[in-house]
């Protein structure tokens, strides 16, 4: 990660986004989302669709059919205002085998709030 004293709060913020971005994930949760991305979001997904922000909330509202989705190895880079996170995912999948893949979120400051405008997803 990549942070100097300027950025420290900057980089915590990103990081709670970032956990709250997988928490909204794992338990579908369309009002979280709607707080943090912006209007113009789009989203590759890791079964090759290509989401715009209302596509990807009523994807979101579905029930997931995995459990115990985790962020591993997050690395946050801040270049201004804009900031790129990658990490790799963990989790159970529904017959209880492990899963996994990495993921890659852009998010821009705007009027002090940091929106994720892009994310983009791969399954291993």
């Amino acid at each position: 990660m990549s942070a100097n004293p300027k950025t420290i709060p900057d980089l915590e913020k990103l990081l709670e986004l970032n956990a709250l971005y997988i928490r909204s994930v794992q338990h579908s949760d369309v009002a979280a989302f709607r707080q943090f991305l912006a209007p113009e979001f789009m989203c590759s997904s890791g079964d090759g669709s290509y989401l715009d922000l209302e596509q990807f909330l009523r994807a979101t509202a579905a029930p997931v059919k995995i459990s115990g989705l985790e962020a591993r190895e997050v690395d946050v880079r801040i270049h201004g205002d804009t900031a790129v996170i990658h990490g790799r995912t963990s989790y159970a999948k529904p017959d209880g085998t492990p899963g996994g893949g990495r993921y890659t979120d852009v998010y821009q400051r705007r009027n002090g709030a940091w929106l994720c405008v892009a994310a983009h997803v791969t399954r291993g």
